[in-house]
């Protein structure tokens, strides 16, 4: 089958690819002429991505925008492509962060310019193939792939001496774990012969390859996500990379391992998912009580930042492996939600960096007396990271907790625990920032925000206010692709 090139997830597809090429042929010193390439890029992906949004149709629960054609016959391997309402959002999310870590560079990187441009471009690219590729060969290539313009953007323009430390510490955790993963790639090609994925929704495995299937796979998306053990290359990996990397990273890379949890491991494994389901209750409670009372010991802006990420990720996988519709779209909501928030959050760091080049909070105080809409927003953003009614981490919480006391009450009365400690280190972090008294022996000049930085914080605040207020806009997308997905773990387990 021919490709529609007017198809808006073609556009949104290769459009990043056309930014690349676009900016290879420019100079490296034409620096002005990179950038306004690669946002003007950005923003054409960001542009038709939104045409998918307006296009799809909430009432089906099937792949919309689809596009196949044959790529290798002989081995029964088809590049198919398509979004549903649980990967909209999330290409959604991939464009308009991309867009953001783009402008909030403008300035901020000067060595190899151009290099940089393209890591983000090709990231964009390889992040979009992973929430839209509907076979399960074509999803592991683009899921790994995506490692390497990673790896180079936290090695080559992480912002301190151990970067390249914490550049291969990311790389092999998540690609040693990502193996396993190819290992069951190939038994499940074995048994089925084939990798597409809506095949592979309908095949039967038995219970004890189910068992093992699923463990394979757990161990590549838990190191995603990641969870607790698996997430000791995250506040490393985050403490080093530019702020757009981390933006990227704790906003987009982080969905990977629950988009997997979501496409794969529940309606391929619905047996196993169960048997897990206590183990991956317990690793998650943990991880949003231990990770809550590691923020409160943190120093440094950016480790806060990504200790509290690990305990929004375990309300995530308790939601997803609660196993009915509430759980699941409030681990939906809850991902794009903390994309937001985490993204605006380490914007602000990148902020003070900017103008004060450390990350350490002692540093820090009074910030509300000479940078007042700073502090504003950075109050809004940590509200909304405490959960706060009326912001999007709310919304995506309450309904984790609704489909938890659904499965087990002591479980969510425990999970509970992390919204009073996201509100404690939350407004400890806030008011150690702007209140108190200015630390003059640091610092002598201040400057708030500016225009610029301003306008790149403001869509984040207006879409984290939106999905507060009105989150039937995103849930009415959601809600038939998670009953579709109930439906297939259902009716996988009874066959």
């Amino acid at each position: 089958m021919s490709i529609e090139f007017l198809n808006p997830l073609v556009v949104t597809s290769l459009s990043p690819l056309a930014g690349v090429l676009f900016l290879i042929a420019l100079p490296s010193s034409w620096e002005f002429a990179c950038r306004r390439a690669a946002l003007w890029s950005s923003c054409l992906t960001l542009t038709t991505s939104l045409l998918l949004w307006i296009q799809f149709d909430p009432a089906t629960s099937f792949f919309q925008f689809s596009e196949t054609f044959v790529w290798f016959p002989f081995f029964n391997l088809h590049y198919t492509i398509g979004v549903d309402g649980i990967s909209l959002f999330f290409v959604l999310l991939t464009t308009l962060l991309t867009v953001i870590c783009i402008l909030i560079s403008w300035s901020s990187v000067q060595a190899n310019l151009k290099e940089y441009l393209v890591c983000f471009l090709v990231l964009e690219f390889l992040l979009i193939q992973v929430f839209c590729v509907l076979d399960l060969f074509l999803f592991y290539i683009y899921f790994e792939s995506v490692l390497i313009p990673m790896f180079l953007i936290v090695g080559t323009w992480g912002s301190r001496q151990r970067k390249v430390r914490a550049a291969y510490q990311f790389f092999l955790y998540t690609l040693i774990g990502s193996l396993l993963m190819l290992i069951a790639l190939l038994v499940i090609y074995f048994q089925t012969g084939t990798t597409d994925l809506q095949v592979l929704w309908h095949s039967k495995f038995a219970e004890v390859k189910q068992v093992f299937l699923f463990a394979s796979f757990f161990a590549s998306f838990a190191v995603k996500i990641p969870m607790v053990p698996f997430h000791i290359w995250l506040p490393e990996a985050h403490a080093e990379a530019p702020t757009g990397g981390s933006v990227i990273l704790a906003g987009i890379l982080l969905k990977m391992g629950g988009y997997g949890f979501l496409r794969f491991s529940l309606p391929m494994f619905p047996t196993a998912s169960v048997f897990f389901t206590p183990l991956i209750f317990t690793l998650s409670v943990v991880a949003i009580v231990y990770a809550s009372l590691t923020t409160l010991r943190q120093v440094d802006l950016k480790k806060i930042i990504a200790y509290s990420s690990v305990s929004h990720m375990g309300f995530v996988t308790i939601g997803i492996f609660s196993l009915n519709t509430h759980g699941l779209e409030g681990s939906i909501m809850l991902m794009l939600s903390h994309g937001l928030i985490s993204s605006a959050l380490f914007l602000c760091v990148g902020v003070l960096y900017d103008r004060y080049e450390t990350r350490i909070i002692k540093y820090y105080g009074g910030l509300a007396q000479v940078m007042p809409v700073f502090s504003v927003l950075f109050l809004f953003f940590s509200f909304a990271n405490m959960s706060f009614p009326g912001t999007s981490s709310f919304v995506g919480e309450i309904l984790v907790l609704l489909g938890t006391f659904q499965v087990n009450t002591a479980l969510a009365s425990i999970s509970a625990l992390g919204i009073i400690l996201g509100a404690a280190y939350s407004i400890w972090l806030f008011n150690r920032v702007s209140f108190g008294s200015l630390k003059l022996d640091y610092f002598s000049s201040f400057q708030d925000i500016s225009r610029r930085e301003f306008w790149i914080l403001a869509p984040l605040f207006t879409l984290i206010l939106w999905m507060g207020l009105h989150p039937s806009s995103f849930l009415d997308e959601i809600h038939f692709s998670s009953a579709n997905l109930m439906l297939l773990v259902s009716y996988t387990k009874i066959m």
